[in-house]
């Protein structure tokens, strides 16, 4: 899944435990975590924050980042076996001393980091919004900023920042100006209604980049929350109808009335999530590739005005697209053809109103964070606002907050110092690659090409995005969204017919995040992510290796993993592997998915080896190129123990540490339905029962839980 919604084939990522501030968007958004190694000058930067990079004195009320350790030994449990349960004895005091915070749906070390980097933009940005001086991109993100600050204006507008959108819905006249008026709706970055219009990659051509339509419609965050059967299933979809209802009470319909529009909502949502892929068969890349001409998706969808969409959309000439989910459209010319205009116009306004709910008044806040975040995640408390704000200016205008940002936290030595731990870890994947007794020499070489093509992205993009046409308003914070989300489609679809621009990121410089993009055969590592604890200059190289320098080769490894390994060096769909290899390469994953399977996120709900099979495969590829790199850059050293650990026992703690986590009941419930990572403990315990290096560092015994017999190691990469 991609960021934000706006790319097809998805991007692979390491997501940690950070809450977004609308939950349901985090559902469509492709999310990785990373971990990297650094040098000394993070130290600088984040241990004395009176001096900038570039050595300018800072002013006294801006936030600086505090200072954690790589590895903390107060986070351990030193009473817990490491032999039995290395997570919790690694994260045991951690998870003690850290409860989950009343306005959070889960608790980690990297949403520590989270918070920690939104309080240093909060200083940022409210130090623009007061001003309103500075530079452009200054006035950009302090205007937006101070906008969504400004709580008396947003609820004084109330309902009225969307009622053009509703009145628009009020006037449909007929089902096929259903699509006009589709094009005509502006929506926050990152939501649809009905379907998913941009461009991608074409998956046979990766440096051309194409039309292509996507799913959509839904309110919950996934289809299988419409189908399942069970009881908890059920209870949910109770639930959302008194969400959807609320919903139109807000909007001024009578309770009764109301009642039955969100009826109607359900009733339309369920038949399209029926014909919806599910997010395993969404792993699947072949089942995203279905290009056609233009004129071959409208006899698809004979019932949507295609030209009149595409005119109205300023679409360029589309020679060929890519139709996502060809059952999900023949679903969709159904419907539209089987429900009434009056039902449509349900459909619309409340898709309209949940979609904008976040910036409107508080009334609108409130009902949206009680279902998403509190009912759906288990969250206590609304964010306070001036976090919701941060992480609003982050998601509509991230290129302009992250060219502030970076200009005070990120240095080019920085920059050239994670290049090199990069390079370390290459080299053991190189390594490893041609060690393995599995692959033939034909394969090998083939994956060498492909390791040799990864682009390396590091802190920030080397061109930044202009956001000058977007009209920043202070008095209308709804109409900034909207603009802003007008901005990022319309940037999209332009894209349409163009070369591929490898420059371009899919995340900010500011996110506490890292991934790897299968089709630009990348890595990304965003500034926001390379700051301590995830690497400690004050630390022995150990932990830095387990931490960094496994998330690196996370990255690497999603390039060979069950998804990414279908993509060939430059990023195109083409299968590189002899048949044998392959049939080898799919037992081996084989033995990851069914181990990941057996292991209980929460109550009766078994994770989904499925569903999570690339994030457990990098998670364990990943750890075994951090181990042989930690190796071979210590190699000529006298490592001794320290706190005491010895060097091996430091790395595999150090590794542990990076994932201490509290989650909730709720969100682990929907994690195991949405999230292709596993739950931190099976991210830590599940890869080292599989390596032995670990069992070897802490004596553990052949009949111990952290210990698998050798003929149950899964062995990939």
């Amino acid at each position: 899944m991609c960021s934000h919604g706006n790319c097809r084939f998805r991007k692979i990522s390491l997501e940690r435990t950070i809450s977004d501030p609308v939950t349901f968007w985090s559902q469509q958004r492709r999310t990785n975590m990373n971990k990297t190694s650094l040098a000394f000058l993070i130290l600088l930067v984040f241990t004395f924050p009176a001096v900038a990079q570039n050595g300018a004195v800072r002013p006294a009320n801006e936030p600086a980042f505090p200072y954690t350790p790589s590895l903390d030994v107060a986070a351990m449990d030193r009473s817990i076996d490491p032999c039995v349960d290395l997570f919790h004895y690694s994260c045991g005091g951690w998870q003690k001393s850290n409860p989950i915070p009343p306005d959070e749906t889960s608790w980690s070390v990297y949403a520590k980091l989270y918070q920690d980097n939104l309080n240093f933009l909060r200083g940022m940005l409210e130090q623009a919004a007061s001003s309103g001086a500075g530079d452009a991109v200054s006035r950009e993100i302090g205007g937006f900023y101070g906008a969504c600050m400004d709580e008396a204006a947003v609820e004084k507008r109330g309902l009225t920042a969307i009622q053009p959108e509703l009145d628009s819905i009020g006037e449909l006249k007929s089902e096929p100006a259903i699509a006009p008026l589709l094009a005509s709706l502006p929506l926050p970055f990152g939501r649809t209604i009905l379907f998913e219009a941009g461009s991608s990659q074409d998956p046979d051509d990766s440096e051309k980049q194409i039309a292509d339509f996507g799913q959509g419609g839904l309110g919950l965050p996934d289809r299988d929350y419409y189908t399942k059967t069970d009881a908890k299933s059920k209870e949910i979809r109770e639930r959302y109808l008194l969400h959807v209802q609320k919903v139109f009470e807000l909007m001024g319909d009578a309770p009764a009335a109301a009642k039955s529009h969100a009826a109607t909502v359900m009733r339309m949502e369920t038949a399209l999530a029926q014909a919806s892929l599910t997010r395993v068969e969404r792993r699947d890349p072949y089942k995203l590739k279905n290009k056609m001409s233009a004129a071959e998706f409208g006899k698809l969808v004979p019932n949507f005005d295609w030209a009149a969409y595409y005119r109205d959309m300023h679409f360029p000439q589309i020679d060929i697209l890519n139709v996502e989910a060809t059952a999900f459209y023949k679903q969709m010319n159904a419907e539209l053809a089987a429900e009434s205009l009056d039902s449509w116009k349900t459909y619309l306004r409340f898709h309209v109103a949940d979609a904008y709910s976040p910036f409107l008044s508080s009334q609108f806040v409130q009902e949206n964070f009680e279902f998403y975040r509190k009912y759906l995640h288990g969250a206590e408390q609304v964010q306070p606002r001036w976090k919701r704000c941060v992480q609003y200016t982050d998601h509509n205008l991230g290129e302009a907050l992250g060219q502030v940002y970076v200009a005070k936290v990120f240095s080019p030595e920085l920059k050239a110092d994670t290049l090199d731990m990069v390079r370390r870890i290459e080299d053991a994947m190189a390594q490893r690659i041609q060690q393995l007794d599995w692959m033939s020499p034909e394969t090998k070489q083939q994956a060498l090409v492909k390791l040799h093509g990864i682009r390396n992205k590091i802190g920030y993009p080397d061109k930044w995005r202009d956001y000058s046409s977007i009209k920043i308003t202070r008095d209308d914070f709804a109409g900034d969204v909207q603009r802003a989300g007008e901005f990022e489609l319309h940037r999209q679809i332009n894209k349409i017919g163009q070369p591929v621009d490898h420059g371009e990121w899919d995340i900010t410089p500011t996110t506490v995040d890292a991934y790897y993009d299968p089709q630009m055969n990348d890595i990304n590592f965003p500034a926001g992510v390379l700051q301590p604890p995830l690497y400690d200059p004050k630390m022995d190289a150990a932990p830095n290796y387990g931490d960094t320098g496994g998330t690196i080769g996370h990255e690497l490894t999603h390039g060979f993993d069950d998804e990414g390994s279908q993509f060939d060096a430059k990023g195109n769909l083409k299968n590189w592997w002899t048949k044998d290899d392959r049939q080898k390469f799919d037992a081996r994953t084989k033995c990851v998915e069914d181990q990941y399977s057996s292991y209980v996120s929460v109550e009766d709900v078994h994770l989904n080896g499925k569903l999570t099979l690339g994030e457990n495969v990098a998670d364990l590829g990943g750890e075994i190129l951090g181990f042989i790199a930690w190796k071979d850059a210590t190699k000529d050293q006298d490592l001794q123990p320290v706190d005491g650990l010895t060097p091996e026992q430091r790395f595999f703690v150090g590794f542990a540490q990076w994932d201490c986590a509290n989650m909730r009941p709720e969100d682990l419930r929907a994690r195991a339905m949405t999230d292709p990572h596993s739950t931190p403990q099976y991210r830590i315990n599940g890869v080292v029962v599989n390596m032995p290096e670990f069992a070897h560092a802490f004596s553990c015994k052949a009949s111990q839980p952290m210990v698998n017999p050798p003929e149950k190691i899964c062995r990939i990469w």
